[in-house]
């Protein structure tokens, strides 16, 4: 059996409640990971829907140095107040961890300097050239509605948790293929029929 990986879920305040259930469960149930939450200086955030979340650890890298992923959370606050958390999701890129960011999480990443070299997606080609302009990286945007992995770099726009979750899991166990597909089977059937279904 593979070791266990351990998977930094990394918050600010008025995280995305939608954006990272389907990751963080899925990994800890399905793939049997150990998933530990991350916020700025180790202090209590609260999410966009008003829950408070206590973090197990800060995003010093001293504190993180076991971490073989990390994946930074949606918030408005990416774009009006954001921490530096650059060190953090660097220092997991250098040493071969997944680093991913979902909705106003991929700033963190474009900040880091993390898009240079890879293909990837946001909340719109406008919408993170507004709010990060002259990233480097910016030509190797992907204009697409759901998640992007390149290499170890994984992003998808707010609306697709499902896919980030599945884009993140494939790359840190890529061979677990059977298991992928089975999570994408359960993941696609609400909306494949009834009367959710798309209209034919």
């Amino acid at each position: 059996m593979s070791e266990q990986k351990t998977i930094g879920v990394l918050f600010i305040d008025r995280f995305a409640d939608w954006e990272y259930g389907l990751l963080a469960a899925s990994a800890v149930e399905w793939f049997g990971a150990r998933a530990v939450s991350l916020a700025p200086n180790g202090k209590p955030v609260t999410s966009a829907s008003g829950f408070m979340l206590t973090p197990d650890r800060s995003t010093a890298v001293d504190e993180n140095t076991d971490l073989d992923a990390v994946a930074v959370i949606g918030s408005d606050q990416w774009v009006d107040a954001p921490p530096d958390v650059s060190a953090l999701l660097t220092a997991v890129a250098a040493r071969g961890g997944v680093v991913g960011g979902i909705c106003a999480g991929t700033l963190a990443l474009a900040r880091a300097g993390l898009f240079g070299n890879a293909k990837h997606t946001s909340n719109g080609r406008d919408w993170i050239n507004e709010k990060e302009p002259g990233y480097p990286g910016a030509q190797n945007y992907q204009d697409v509605p759901y998640a992007v992995a390149d290499g170890r770099i994984v992003s998808a726009p707010g609306s697709a948790p499902g896919t980030f979750a599945l884009a993140y899991l494939k790359t840190l166990y890529p061979q677990r293929s059977s298991d992928l597909a089975e999570m994408r089977t359960l993941f696609a059937k609400e909306y494949a029929e009834g009367e959710y279904a798309e209209a034919s």
